[in-house]
Parts: structure tokens; sequence; C-alpha cells
């Protein structure tokens, strides 16, 4: 059963995506880890009933917990990899729309235990979509996979839904792997069926709550609290670093179309990422947010022992999510940086409540967005 005990207290909802979530059941898979913990957030800000199917809290400090998510939300425990549990949550909460986001989601990790990494980013994908066609009922998938997902050679320009897919660790295997499943589940059982799908590949992404072992933000915060220096492993790598709340925006937007059912849309593929002026090096993210973070220092190791290759250069082109959604990413990496490095701090300081800090950053998100002109968020 799920862990039901209702809102704290009662919250003005925000009105965008067109108000479509507002009193939806909406369930997130892997709503315990970074993204699933902020889209959960804001989908319960926006008047949804929101349940969450998740194995467990992904490391020893969680962004779930923090925010205290498990009073404001239908939770449910289990593995994507048991589909019969899978199925029981499903017919249990009944959900208008899923988020598919459950996934092993670490480069590194995936070179140590692959079997487990291909058990959960593929077979998860297939329990999920298997669960999904045989309940008409439910509105609308929204399939999360990853910008690795593309058979990355490291080029200048950003690869566009209609590159080749591949992967050469066993997680960018996995994530392509799931991908192609969603497309061949959606041609062969949901093209002709009132469930409408699609599947988006994130860029980099970065916001306060991530906690994962062996990732650049999580080690840097966790050893500036500590006043210590972090070793940096790849300082010239390249990546289109890009604050958590923009992919999810523009997850949410897609959702809302395909509630809808927006021409063009079913089956489709979308990259969101951010501009091109936003790809920075890691040494270029590091020196950021050192100004913003007092005494904090990095340094690179003289030796390490490299366990696995991950890409030093990766963009995305989203022309496609800006043509058909009307989608762009609005912060500028000035921005990105502030957000990320202020919700550390008001952790480490300890003198707000994280929920409502993070609101709070949501809000302010949602208002520079209007400000900007975005297209979910116009009246």
């Amino acid at each position: 059963m799920g862990n039901w005990q209702g809102t704290v207290a009662r919250v003005e909802h925000m009105i965008c995506f067109n108000d479509v979530y507002r009193d939806r059941r909406v369930l997130v898979t892997g709503h315990t880890g970074f993204k699933g913990s902020w889209l959960s957030l804001w989908l319960k800000q926006l008047g949804a009933e929101v349940g969450g199917f998740s194995l467990d809290t992904p490391s020893p400090l969680s962004n779930f917990e923090l925010l205290g998510l498990e009073q404001h939300l239908h939770h449910y425990v289990g593995d994507i990899r048991d589909i019969s549990r899978l199925a029981q949550v499903i017919d249990e909460f009944k959900p208008d729309i899923v988020f598919h986001l459950a996934a092993q989601a670490l480069v590194r990790r995936s070179y140590v235990d692959p079997v487990t990494t291909f058990e959960t980013n593929t077979m998860g994908m297939v329990n999920l979509l298997e669960c999904v066609r045989t309940r008409p009922w439910i509105s609308a998938a929204v399939l999360i996979t990853s910008d690795k997902v593309y058979r990355n050679v490291e080029w200048c320009w950003g690869y566009r839904e209609t590159d080749v897919l591949g992967g050469n660790d066993p997680y960018s295997g996995s994530k392509s792997c799931a991908d192609l499943v969603a497309q061949s589940y959606f041609h062969s059982y949901l093209r002709h069926t009132p469930t409408h799908v699609a599947i988006t590949r994130g860029g980099n992404v970065i916001g306060g709550g991530d906690w994962a072992e062996d990732r650049i933000l999580p080690d840097c915060f966790r050893a500036w609290s500590l006043g210590e220096s972090v070793e940096i492993r790849s300082p010239e790598a390249t990546r289109p670093w890009q604050h958590v709340l923009e992919p999810l925006s523009g997850y949410l937007w897609l959702g809302a179309k395909l509630m809808q059912q927006a021409d063009g849309l079913n089956g489709e593929s979308f990259n969101f990422g951010p501009d091109a002026n936003v790809n920075q090096t890691v040494a270029e993210l590091l020196d950021a947010m050192t100004i913003r973070w007092p005494g904090a220092e990095w340094q690179i190791p003289h030796r390490f022992e490299d366990s696995g290759h991950e890409a030093q250069l990766l963009k995305l082109s989203c022309d496609k999510a800006l043509l058909h959604l009307g989608w762009k990413a609005i912060m500028q990496f000035s921005e990105t940086v502030a957000y990320t490095v202020d919700w550390y701090r008001s952790w480490h300081d300890g003198t707000q409540d994280m929920n409502s800090y993070t609101v709070e950053q949501i809000e302010q998100y949602c208002q520079l967005a209007k400000a900007r002109g975005a297209e979910w968020n116009r009246d």
C-alpha cells in the first residue's frame, strides 16, 4: 500500500503548463532520485496527486528525505525490474500519466555492475511499457532516457533526434537499448491506442539535492562543506550544464501536450538541453562555483586510476523541441550556478527548511520563464 499522509499545509498551486496537472494522478518512477524528487515536488505545486515508485533512496544523503516528500505523496517501494510489483502499484494508484525516470544513472558504477545497469535501465523500460500497453486508461507516458543514448563521436555540433544511437560504456549502452525498446513498443503496440507516449533525452543536469556518489557536484559540496579541497579528474571535459528545472519544464510541457493529444508528438523523441553558450568545461564550472562558496578549492590529482571512459564533449540540438513545443532553455550559465550553489549553501547553513527553499526556487524559475516568454508559462 502507498504511504499517504496528505500535505502538511495547504498551498496555493502554480498555474502553468495549461493547468493540465491540477487534480490529475501522476506516477513518477524513480521519485526518490535527484530529478525524480524535484519533479515530484513541482507536480505537487501544480496541484497533481503524485504517486512515486522507487526501490530506495539512492545515497546516504537524499533529496527525497531532505524535502520530506514521503509526507506529500503516495510513496510506493518497489524494484522496476519486478513487473508484478510495478503492475500492482499502477493498478492501485491508477495514474492518468506516467513519468518514467527509474534508472541506474551512474556511468562509473555501470562498469562495476553492468548486469544490474542493463536489467534496471533496459528491462525496466520493458516492464513499464508492458504495464502501460495493457492499460489503455493511462492517457500518456513520458519516457526519460539520456543524452548519452547517441553514438558519441565527440563532434562539435549538437546531436539531433534522428542521429544514430549507441553506447561504448554499459550505462550509455543500457540507455540506448531502453530508447530502442520505447520506440519498438510504440510502433508495435501503442501507435493506435488512446495512450500517447514520447521519449526525452536530457542534457547534463545539475542543481541542489544531487548526492550521487562519484559525480562532480556532489563530490564538491561534500568536500567543501567539510572545508576540504576536491580532486577533479577531467577539468577540460565540456558539458551542456543546465539546471535540473530546465529539462523538467520540457518533460512537464511535453506531458501536458500528450495529455491534450496535441498533433505531431505521439511516439516522437525530444532533446532538452541548454543553449550552446552554456557549454562550459568542468574547470569553468568549478571556478564559477568557488566564487559563491568562500574558501572552496579544487585540484587535479597527480595520478589517478581511470575506471572507464567518459565523453569529453557532448552537445544536443534542441531545435525540434523549439519547433514542435515552443520549448527552449531560459537560464544563463551564471543563473544555473547561482541556483545550484545557493541551494547547497542553504542546506549547509541549516537555517532554512529545504522543502520551502526548493519550492521558492521553483517559483523563482517559473517567474523567470514567464518574464522571458516561455511557451509553457503564458496566461
